[in-house]
């Protein structure tokens, strides 16, 4: 830019001494702030220094650089979208009476209605957090919405057994696209401790989503809304869905990976087959007699999981992205929290299932009456999870350690109970023990869930959120389809009252075990 005398008058060349002064130029107006805008554009397109331009505003250390914040009513949506799948996933145990007399469905056709569901939902999490990294979270998250919504009508429009199967398994690859991004969401849109109270209470979020299930079903069946009957279970998710939608759009800021991978397609067969291979058997197996395909299948597992982690590191060797990449599982978090949530999540599912036959079954309670049972454990668990955040804070990861005694001491005085008052249990009878074990519960798994994610890098979130909720999932099924099967194994020889006994002393023996492995955490991650 060319400098002129009138332009810059401090800046006039050097007079000698002997002339004459030059008369006094007034002083020009300083420019007007129009004038200057161009002029500081200009020069910083010219390449002046960034010293000399003011220094941007720090993020507030609650919030990501460079990302949109995640508000309390986003938070809300995000996180009422991920209770969906858990609650579908729930909600059935207490319809499948009702669904076997209407379809005439025997106990095999039932226990697929679960495991159709659970398998297409636990194989594809991780493809669908990586789909949300590659395409926009909040994208993927409004076409699972929809896509969980359309398959929610069609379970509850089936007119057969077969149909609805196919329906289920179709509403559990649509919940894949869902959760994950909830998860990633969170993850790229906050920070700090909002990051660690969001995480918490998605923690609670989970759980409750989990007991709450069981109990709208429950209420649902007994309500029997316009002669539906079992199918408000599935029906009741429309109008919920056409709400979030709404609230997705306008709440929720759009976030993806800024070097998104293409999807690995031999890592996401492999690993699809491994789960495969583990999960319906396990889920299906007893209820169809352990045919030989059965074992087959258990057989072949560990054979594709080996074959699935070759591939991944064959692939990170390469320089492409796997779809689980093996520096992801050795992250800290990783490593000390996954076997917490699995354990923590699988013993649960169990817990639920075994609870849920045993009320109904052995006591003869109505649905709203064995889901109205549970709500000490569900009242428990979310006092926990609110208090859970502070505590950590305060004692660190030391929390899920008293969380674990606390547990223990809610079983151990639930089996007492059913032992000494077996079959006239009533309400007053079983709160106390589930709302100590419910309070133990929501002291763990919130904390569990953040301790996984706490150094997942953000444009992994989709990643991590996947790997974290099929963790969650395959370990939720396979405690199911465990204690379950120990609790129906024992009924036939012991009693319902002895075997419900057993199932709850299996819950015990993995929250003792849950227990242990926390006194392996740092003591100052909290």
């Amino acid at each position: 830019m060319s400098e002129s005398t009138t332009d810059h008058p401090s800046r006039t060349s050097q007079i000698p001494e002997q002339t004459p002064p030059a008369p006094r130029v007034p002083r020009p107006s300083p420019p007007s702030r129009a004038e200057i805008r161009p002029r500081v554009r200009r020069i910083g397109a010219a390449g002046v220094s960034q010293a000399d331009a003011p220094a941007p505003a720090p993020a507030p250390a609650d919030s990501p650089a460079g990302a949109q914040r995640l508000g309390p009513l986003g938070l809300f949506t995000v996180l009422a979208g991920a209770a969906l799948p858990l609650l579908d996933f729930f909600i059935v145990n207490v319809a499948l009476s009702a669904i076997g007399r209407d379809l005439h469905a025997d106990p095999a056709l039932l226990e697929l209605v679960v495991a159709g569901y659970g398998v297409a939902y636990a194989v594809l999490l991780v493809l669908g957090g990586r789909l949300g990294d590659m395409f926009g979270r909040r994208t993927l998250f409004l076409a699972g919405l929809v896509a969980f919504a359309v398959t929610s009508l069609l379970c509850g429009l089936a007119p057969d057994a077969w149909s609805l199967i196919a329906a289920r398994a179709a509403q559990g690859a649509a919940s894949a696209a869902m959760l994950p991004q909830a998860l990633a969401t969170i993850q790229a849109t906050t920070a700090g401790r909002r990051r660690a109270r969001a995480i918490g209470l998605y923690g609670a979020t989970a759980g409750l989503a989990m007991v709450a299930g069981q109990i709208l079903g429950g209420v649902l069946l007994a309500a029997d809304l316009a002669g539906t009957g079992w199918r408000a279970v599935f029906l009741v998710n429309v109008p919920a869905v056409l709400l979030l939608l709404v609230l997705v759009w306008r709440t929720v800021p759009e976030t993806r990976s800024d070097r998104p991978a293409p999807v690995d397609v031999p890592g996401t067969v492999l690993l699809g087959a491994a789960l495969v291979a583990l999960m319906l058997p396990l889920t299906e197996g007893r209820a169809a007699g352990w045919p030989l395909w059965s074992w087959l299948a258990l057989a072949a597992f560990p054979f594709l999981a080996a074959a699935f982690a070759a591939v991944e590191r064959r692939a990170d060797r390469a320089g492409r992205v796997p779809l689980v990449p093996p520096g992801m599982l050795r992250l800290p978090g990783m490593r000390r929290g996954l076997p917490l949530v699995a354990l923590t999540v699988g013993g649960f599912g169990g817990f639920m299932f075994v609870l849920a036959i045993a009320f109904q079954q052995g006591l003869d309670y109505g649905p709203v009456r064995a889901g109205t049972a549970l709500v000490p454990y569900a009242v428990a668990f979310f006092l926990a999870s609110l208090a859970g955040p502070r505590l950590t804070g305060r004692f660190g990861d030391r929390v899920v350690t008293a969380g674990g005694v606390v547990q223990i001491a809610g079983l151990v005085l639930l089996i007492l109970t059913v032992l000494d008052a077996w079959p006239h249990l009533g309400f007053r009878d079983l709160a106390p023990g589930l709302a100590v074990a419910g309070f133990g519960q929501g002291l763990i798994m919130p904390v569990a869930i953040r301790i996984v994610l706490a150094d997942v890098p953000a444009e992994q979130a989709g990643v991590g959120g996947g790997v974290m909720a099929t963790v969650q999932q395959s370990a939720v099924a396979l405690g199911m389809a465990l204690i379950g099967a120990l609790f129906l194994t024992a009924v036939p020889e012991s009693g319902m009252r002895d075997a419900l006994a057993l199932a709850l002393t299996a819950q015990l023996t993995l929250v003792a075990l849950i227990t242990f492995l926390s006194l392996r955490l740092p003591r100052g991650t909290g």
